[in-house]
């Protein structure tokens, strides 16, 4: 082979050596079967580094058709980062060493390729050789995978569509060796005809490049505007010779002051949901280098482009689910746990000389409405009220639904507190104005309280208390009002609270068994025999103490919790009563206060029953007792209960007779065997002409009657003396005070002496 035929030669001294000459025929010889495996051939003579070349080594490194060249122009093209790893293992080469070496050549026309270089055994110690193999594919396949996978990791881990596009952006530049890259996405805020805009970038660290990434963050692309809109608008891919004048463009003329040579711009595409292509924007990228056509971007950017489309999905579906997570889905509102955590923000982050205001609105007769017209009137009622309070709230102004018919609203420091009697009136005007529906006008009003940040309270939970106890106020007060907290609603409103920490006590002391009975004797003022007792419940707590009855009683009759504790107080009087019986107090009976939800139940009476059966007790020895505003409240249920009891023997007492709004009428429809007279009107005898005028007349009543009367509350000697004279039961601290059963056993039982003559203080 001679020398000139070689594209990297210079002239050698005369070759001495006959294996050298053997080896330079050598890399003349035919490449055929080079070219069938993929490699070529190398020798380096170690006394002078020269080197040989087969036909496609010397292709391989761009050296013409096979050749001998020195260890220089061996590495003209090798890229300047990989030159110190190939002098290396030339090096190593001439000392006899074995060589395993990867690098690459960069040539202006093909652009990057890799090439691995590799030393065999050789057939003389004056020769090196070895084979150079192109590994430019394997090498371009590992990189796309690595490249994929960091990209999908970039695309996946972020919660940021801005922080994931911007690294791919690096990612792409420095491991396909491009200079400058930028992203090219829709103006969210542009109204009308759509416009990209350079919204991400990256470039080496280079000054050069400064003025092209600030004129192109300038700049605006419609989809017929330079090189961008374009490939936004077709969807194709284009290369751009930055050297070359192009009018499409827009940047050729500072690209090419700013040393960039070539470039590539592809689309960032998808298909939706709907079957439709979707392009969210346009990537590009440019080199200082001319860049090859066959380059490995081309066959990344489908990759590129459709996995950041899929991470916008992505993001998209997640914020639209994070946004489902603070909406209200049916009025597009704030909320409860969303208003929430803005109403913490503002307590936390706001000073407390800078007051805003918290509105609680409650529509007022909005369950008539979705009784008589049904839910989907209701809805419509919700949507719309909150259409015209999203209309009518002042910017800044954080609105919400608390679920139901229950809304509220952050109203910020400027129009806290001056407007916000404006801003409460214009809310009781758009719950007032009809609501259509199916060609129906729905009318509603609204309860709105107030409360003031920080005056009645710092955190979110003291203030929606207080506007929430705020609105009941206005709804006590005849509803349509708005209503500011104060010191009454918050005493109201511990009193409140106080009523449900004792339910939640009462429910837990009826679990651990703390309630115990008293009982009180009925006498029979002339011969002041004890002919009844009544069972009065109390309440021990572990630590001792006696909790009043008027405290507990009430707050147990709001609850379902009173019908078990009725039940209790009549088992337990009935566990008692043989005691007594058995202690000489024959015939005496219990009398037992029954609450509203007992006396209307239709089962009370088989209850009953089986309650004093099982206690081996008659029916005729158990008077239940109530009052006048229980059989009144439901007459139509307790009088059919109340003569089922008579009907089964047990008594039935009317109590705080002339308290309530009983007729005379009704009265003799009642089935009782009794009534009390009510302490008010006791407390008046003798002294009170009109005290003593109606309790002789309800004497009077019960004996024409037939029924016994009891007055009760009596406390003194002057009106025991008045109701002697009248025949009737008293009964009251004078005659004793209520008392365990094993003392009333002591006092009045058969060892126990009383003259039949004097009923007084025992």
């Amino acid at each position: 082979m001679a020398v000139e035929n070689c594209s990297i030669v210079r002239n050698l001294e005369p070759v001495q050596s006959s294996m050298w000459r053997h080896t330079m025929t050598q890399a003349g010889l035919s490449s055929q079967p080079e070219e069938l495996a993929h490699y070529g051939r190398w020798w380096m003579e170690r006394s002078s580094s020269d080197i040989a070349l087969s036909v496609v080594a010397a292709r391989y490194l761009g050296a013409g058709p096979g050749g001998h060249c020195t260890p220089s122009a061996f590495r003209r093209h090798v890229a300047p980062d990989d030159l110190p790893l190939l002098s290396d293992a030339l090096a190593r080469a001439g000392r006899g060493e074995a060589i395993d070496c990867h690098f690459r050549l960069i040539d202006p026309l093909d652009g990057a390729r890799w090439l691995r270089m590799l030393s065999m055994e050789p057939s003389s110690p004056a020769i090196a050789c070895g084979i150079l193999i192109d590994i430019t594919a394997a090498r371009y396949a590992a990189m796309r995978e690595k490249f994929s996978f960091a990209l999908t990791q970039y695309l996946i881990g972020t919660d940021s569509l801005d922080e994931a596009v911007t690294r791919i952006i690096q990612l792409v530049c420095e491991d396909l060796g491009w200079e400058w890259g930028a992203y090219w996405a829709c103006d969210p805020e542009q109204s009308g005809d759509q416009v990209l805009r350079c919204e991400h970038s990256w470039h080496v660290d280079d000054q050069r490049l400064a003025p092209f990434r600030r004129y192109s963050e300038t700049l605006g692309m419609g989809p017929d505007a330079g090189r961008v809109g374009k490939v936004w608008q077709t969807g194709q891919a284009e290369w751009i010779d930055a050297t070359v004048a192009d009018p499409d463009f827009l940047r050729g003329e500072l690209a090419a002051e700013c040393g960039l040579k070539s470039g590539y711009m592809f689309p960032v595409t998808y298909v939706g949901a709907d079957g439709v292509l979707q392009s969210p924007g346009v990537l590009e990228f440019f080199s200082k280098l001319p860049r090859q056509r066959e380059a490995q971007l081309p066959e990344l950017s489908a990759s590129i482009g459709a996995l950041i489309a899929l991470t916008a999905q992505r993001m998209l579906e997640q914020e639209r689910i994070r946004q489902l997570a603070l909406t209200d889905e049916m009025t597009g509102l704030a909320n409860r746990n969303h208003f929430h955590t803005l109403l913490d923000e503002a307590c936390a982050s706001l000073p407390r000389d800078r007051p805003f205001g918290v509105l609680y609105i409650d529509l007022d007769q909005f369950k008539p409405i979705n009784d008589a017209f049904g839910h989907q009137a209701g809805n419509v009622v919700l949507s719309e009220f909150a259409r015209r309070l999203k209309a009518l709230a002042p910017g800044g102004c954080a609105i919400a639904r608390l679920g139901g018919d229950e809304f509220a609203i952050l109203a910020p420091q400027q129009v806290a507190p001056a407007g916000l009697d404006e801003l409460a009136s214009q809310v009781l005007e758009a719950a007032r104005a009809p609501f259509l529906y199916q060609g129906n006008e729905l009318s509603v009003s609204a309860s709105v309280g107030i409360s003031l940040f920080p005056a009645h309270g710092g955190s979110t939970a003291e203030l929606l208390h207080a506007a929430d106890a705020a609105m009941y106020v206005s709804k006590r007060c005849g509803r349509n009002l708005a209503s500011y907290f104060s010191a009454d609603v918050n005493d109201q409103q511990v009193k409140l609270a106080e009523q449900l920490t004792l339910l939640s006590d009462l429910h837990n002391a009826y679990l651990r068994e703390e309630f115990f009975l008293e009982y009180q004797p009925i006498f029979d003022s002339f011969s002041g025999r004890v002919v009844a007792v009544e069972a009065l419940l109390r309440w021990r707590k572990p630590s001792g103490e006696i909790v009043p009855p008027d405290r507990f009683i009430p707050v147990a009759e709001q609850s379902r919790l009173i019908v078990h504790l009725g039940r209790w107080v009549t088992e337990q009087a009935c566990r008692d009563l043989p005691r007594l019986h058995a202690a000489g107090l024959h015939d005496l009976k219990v009398h037992i206060n029954m609450a509203a939800p007992e006396f209307i139940d239709s089962e009370l009476p088989s209850e009953l029953m089986g309650i004093v059966t099982k206690a081996g007790v008659q029916p005729c020895h158990i008077c239940l007792e109530l009052t006048e505003g229980v059989v009144m409240s439901r007459p139509e249920k307790s009088i059919p209960v109340m003569r089922e009891l008579r009907r089964l023997g047990f008594e039935v007492s009317l109590d705080d007779f002339g308290m309530g709004y009983s007729s005379l009428s009704m009265l003799k429809r009642l089935p009782i065997s009794s009534l009390k007279v009510d302490r008010s009107f006791v407390a008046g005898v003798p002294r009170d002409r009109e005290d003593c005028a109606i309790v002789r007349a309800i004497l009077e009543l019960g004996r024409n009657m037939k029924i016994s009367v009891i007055a009760e509350g009596v406390e003194t000697d002057a009106q025991l003396g008045f109701l002697r004279q009248f025949g009737c039961l008293v009964q009251g601290y004078l005659q004793g005070r209520p008392m365990a059963v094993s003392k009333l056993v002591a006092l009045h039982g058969s060892a126990a002496h009383h003259s039949p003559d004097h009923v007084g203080p025992l």
